[in-house]
């Protein structure tokens, strides 16, 4: 899968003689003209792919079923496609680390519009998240305004802003010309 950003968190300055926690993730991505399935999170203000962790030994495509499944309730499930790797280095804040290495795979798949009950954690139920299609470039300018004005931000939202674009660029209909 070809590799689209690696991205290091400003905090990270040196990878030298750090404890480094690497962990493997899945993003999915469902389009239908210029609408796009996406989990909000009201906590942060922002707008992400549908994903997350992999247990260990989960398959990719498995682990992105079931994290799609579990936050959006996505249904009818088919042609996934891999998009690309999203590598970042990021501040570890708890006591066995120093630094957490992401790795998120993403795939493009189809779904149905008609999403099913979600099965969401119970952090995720606090922090807000809630799944929804939206416009594509509307959740693209509300990222860049969360990156501007919030100071509730997490650290996901330069990755999630990024892989929008990109997606944008790629599937997103053209805009047309006034």
């Amino acid at each position: 899968m070809q590799l689209l950003k690696c991205h290091y968190h400003p905090e990270v300055t040196s990878l030298k003689n750090k404890s480094i926690l690497k962990r493997l993730a899945t993003r999915s991505i469902a389009m239908q003209g210029n609408a796009i399935l996406l989990v909000y999170t009201a906590r942060y203000e922002d707008y992400s792919l549908p994903g997350g962790g992999l247990d260990i030994g989960e398959d990719n495509i498995e682990g992105m079923i079931r994290e799609l499944c579990e936050e959006t309730g996505a249904k009818d499930i088919k042609n996934i496609q891999p998009f690309g790797i999203y590598e970042e280095f990021r501040p570890w804040y708890k006591p066995d680390h120093e630094i957490q290495h992401m790795i998120s795979y993403c795939y493009t798949c189809e779904v149905s519009k008609e999403l099913g009950p979600t099965k969401l954690e119970a952090y995720e139920i606090k922090n807000g998240m809630k799944a929804l299609w939206i416009d594509i470039d509307k959740a693209i300018a509300h990222n860049k305004r969360t990156m501007i004005t919030s100071n509730k931000m997490g650290m996901s939202i330069i990755r999630e802003t990024f892989l929008l674009e990109l997606i944008a660029s790629r599937y997103a209909a053209p805009k047309p010309i006034h």
